[in-house]
């Protein structure tokens, strides 16, 4: 919610799609967020920015390997930090941007097999609830944008939302965020 409030382009264009689809049912449900790419496509972005926990649950080697050249011995604890890797400049374009339209048309999933987005994690540890925790931001996210127009205090603009993050092993905002709702439906 963040990222799109400091974005009201995309904001409108996720809030539009979802009400073109979803007509005026009282509810968005699941068969409708299959036909959200747009939504599906901010909510990756989020994730790739703004990991729900930007440190993985460190992983151990069973056997020698290289990684850029260092020798990693086996039984070697490696620490996988997500948040450093969602805005690696090897992995994205303009790593530190807000880029909505970058996950629209693209096979990158959150499973694990595209290095570069691995906000649940990768392999057999990654996170057992990944499917249901994005169905949950999913429906969660596209019922809040459906139901209510959102909008910055009077006096507070796009510029003046902040994006920073305390340190910890969840990501937590560093200040609230404080919104206007006006009921739609």
């Amino acid at each position: 919610m963040t990222a799109l409030m400091k974005t009201p382009d995309a904001m409108t264009k996720v809030r539009q799609e979802i009400r073109r689809v979803v007509g005026k049912k009282p509810l968005v449900d699941e068969n409708d967020i299959q036909m959200l790419p747009y939504l599906k496509a901010v909510i990756k972005e989020s994730m790739r920015l703004y990991p729900i926990a930007p440190l993985m649950v460190p992983k151990e080697t069973s056997e020698r390997c290289f990684i850029d050249g260092y020798e990693i011995q086996p039984k070697t604890t490696v620490n996988f930090n997500v948040w450093a890797i969602g805005r690696g400049p090897q992995y994205w374009e303009n790593p530190d941007e807000f880029l909505r339209d970058r996950f629209l048309n693209s096979p990158i999933d959150y499973k694990g097999k595209d290095f570069g987005c691995i906000p649940f994690g990768f392999g057999r540890r990654g996170c057992p609830g990944m499917s249901l925790d994005v169905a949950i931001v999913e429906l969660a996210l596209a019922n809040l944008l459906y139901a209510f127009d959102w909008g910055l205090p009077d006096g507070m603009t796009e510029g003046d939302v902040n994006t920073d993050s305390l340190p910890g092993l969840a990501t937590h905002k560093k200040d609230p965020l404080s919104l206007m709702a006006k009921r739609y439906i």
